[in-house]
């Protein structure tokens, strides 16, 4: 199957305008992005995955050239602008792949919505209710930015024109090699979260905690329904080295398979993504829509 190059589209779905990235064709696969990136994350996985499978790289609400309302950022939401999004392209069952805060939209999608989903890829993801469970003095000091963007209007304040030095200490900072994400990919980044809203768009995401907590503990005694795999970077201190991720992903699914990352931090996809891509494609292995 000949892989077709990546297209930057949009689409009004769920109230929002929605930027999306779209390569090549047969079974959906969708890529979610974390925190502090945007749909750019999955750039070293697109052509490989789009040999085989249609890619969708949403970018997510508040992210990106996506709309960044004030409203909206709990992970139902937000899951359910990703259900929006395929109705619109006409896309039934998929694959998604999610990161860091897209590994929680995407997590509550199979909760919700799990006849649209085949399996499930969650990358360097401890759940919104095992990390508020878990908090202690040491998990307290790892996600120190959690709090920190929960403050109303502060953080805005403070980032306004030095985008570059806070984006800085968490790429240099999650990164198993702080010289990983540099040059014209670091620029890219700069360039995205110093648009109108987008630190807003960043910090509504994190202020959506409480709501995303209460909607987890209503069915977080329901295991996922499909096939999940769980990667992570095995030297990020926030994920790998303060959880027992085998323990923390095997309460959320029965049937579950891990990977520990070596020499890597929070970025798996950027930081060493040629494993990746290989874990992905092992784990796509018969998917054909």
């Amino acid at each position: 199957m000949t892989a077709e190059g990546p297209r930057h589209l949009t689409v009004r779905a769920n109230g929002i305008r929605q930027h999306y990235i779209d390569a090549g064709s047969g079974p959906p696969v969708v890529l979610l992005h974390g925190f502090p990136e945007t749909s750019f994350a999955w750039r070293f996985q697109i052509p490989v995955l789009s040999e085989r499978f249609r890619v969708i790289a949403p970018d997510l609400r508040g992210y990106g050239e996506t709309d960044k309302p004030a409203s909206g950022y709990d992970k139902r939401t937000m899951a359910n602008d990703i259900i929006a999004l395929l109705d619109e392209l006409g896309v039934g069952r998929i694959v998604l792949v999610g990161h860091d805060r897209g590994a929680r939209v995407a997590t509550r999608f199979a909760k919700d919505h799990p006849d649209r989903l085949d399996r499930l890829v969650v990358m360097d993801n401890v759940p919104t209710r095992v990390v508020a469970r878990s908090m202690n003095a040491q998990i307290a000091r790892a996600y120190w930015f959690f709090a920190f963007h929960l403050v109303p209007d502060l953080p805005e304040a403070l980032i306004a024109g030095r985008e570059e030095i806070w984006l800085r200490h968490f790429f240099s900072d999650w990164c198993f090699n702080p010289h990983a994400i540099t040059g014209t990919d670091f620029d890219h980044y700069v360039a995205a979260y110093r648009a109108p809203g987008a630190v807003r768009g960043a910090m509504a995401d994190y202020r959506a905690n409480a709501e995303d907590n209460a909607q987890d503990m209503v069915d977080a005694d329901v295991k996922i329904a499909c096939p999940v795999l769980s990667l992570w970077g095995a030297d990020f201190g926030a994920v790998g080295k303060s959880f027992d991720m085998e323990a923390v992903w095997a309460e959320m699914a029965d049937d579950l398979r891990t990977a520990a990352i070596q020499q890597c931090g929070h970025l798996p996809h950027e930081e060493q993504p040629e494993q990746v891509s290989d874990l992905l494609l092992e784990f796509l292995e018969g998917w054909n829509g």
